[in-house]
């Protein structure tokens, strides 16, 4: 397995440490247990600021949990790189005609151990409808879908119930989507989780 911050001997101690004093200062409290398998999609819904990331990060460790995420390749560009791929990052080139999601279900297929998190927003701007490509990772490498939240009104994160593909991805996404109803982000403004 690849050497990320959550698998970095010492430092993932300090670092538990000062993730749990974080969240309990700024008044955060963890909801929900992550699924039992070993391997799972990871949604984080909504997404609409640059704070998620640090906060998924702390909770991620007080949740024993490694997590990757995937990133556009201009994050991994220059010195930002090393730092960004320590920290669970997968860069990925928009641009690309290449398939990123039989890429992702290639690499469930060859871990034995894997959370990835994606957005299915895809950004942090306000979207109207969901990308799907998590949903047909999760079918294809036959995992299940975490339901991962930040609610900043309640100010909790944390898991919803662990939801398993059934391959009727418009009545699954429905299903999905109804555990986020009045969950708020951020930025409500861009919220769409309704």
């Amino acid at each position: 397995m690849r050497r990320t911050v959550y698998n970095t001997p010492i430092l993932k101690q300090i670092l538990t440490a000062v993730s749990w004093v974080g969240l309990k200062l700024a008044g955060w409290k963890l909801e929900g247990q992550p699924p039992v398998e070993k391997k799972y999609v990871l949604i984080a819904v909504p997404h609409t600021s640059n704070w998620d990331f640090p906060i998924t990060l702390a909770m991620a460790f007080l949740f024993k949990f490694d997590i990757f995420w995937m990133g556009k390749d201009s994050l991994f560009k220059g010195a930002a790189g090393p730092i960004m791929r320590w920290l669970g990052g997968i860069s990925v080139d928009r641009s690309s005609s290449n398939n990123l999601v039989q890429q992702t279900i290639d690499a469930f297929d060859q871990q034995q151990e894997l959370v990835i998190t994606i957005p299915p927003e895809g950004t942090r701007s306000r979207v109207e409808k969901w990308k799907t490509g998590f949903y047909y990772i999760a079918l294809g490498a036959k995992v299940p879908i975490a339901l991962g939240f930040l609610d900043y009104k309640r100010k909790v994160g944390g898991f919803g119930p662990t939801f398993y593909p059934t391959g009727n991805v418009e009545a699954d996404i429905a299903e999905i989507r109804k555990f986020y109803k009045g969950i708020s982000g951020r930025n409500e403004d861009q919220c769409h989780t309704d």
